[in-house]
């Protein structure tokens, strides 16, 4: 009886310890939006470029991955050091920001972030994410996303 009552106490409290992480959060979650524009060919790999959103705090971040699977028996993929260029700004308004550097990708999904701030509601926000690695040039993709009230 009491490796039964040990057990079911145990069993209690870490159900209880578990859920008071997920409450919070799905409360954190719930506050931030995820928009993503269009995704793109670029370097021979997908991108894309995404808006957080929470009240009047907007992070923007660039996405990089590959555009498929490998094919079967194809040799694993090789690490690239890839230029990449992030930025951002309200419409006809002040700038967010802007990344470029050097991003190594390898085989999984790569964020490049650092460009946000805070942004009115009602005001558009355009950010634009590039990718380059010779031969290819960057082709840009791009997002405009309004701030909700």
């Amino acid at each position: 009886m009491n490796r039964i009552a040990l057990i079911a106490a145990g069993v209690a409290g870490a159900a209880t310890l578990l859920a008071a992480p997920q409450a919070g959060a799905a409360t954190a979650t719930a506050a931030t939006t995820v928009t993503c524009g269009a995704s793109g060919l670029q370097a021979g790999l997908s991108t894309k470029v995404c808006a957080e959103i929470a009240g009047d705090q907007v992070q923007l971040y660039g996405q990089i991955s590959l555009a498929g699977p490998p094919s079967p028996g194809s040799p694993a993929p090789q690490p690239q050091e890839l230029i990449t260029g992030l930025s951002g700004q309200v419409v006809g308004g002040a700038s967010l920001g802007s990344v470029n550097g050097y991003t190594q990708f390898t085989a999984s999904t790569v964020q490049v972030r650092g460009v946000g701030g805070a942004v009115a509601c009602g005001s558009t926000v355009h950010a634009a994410f590039s990718v380059a690695k010779f031969p290819w040039n960057p082709a840009p993709v791009t997002l405009d996303v309004v701030v909700p009230c």
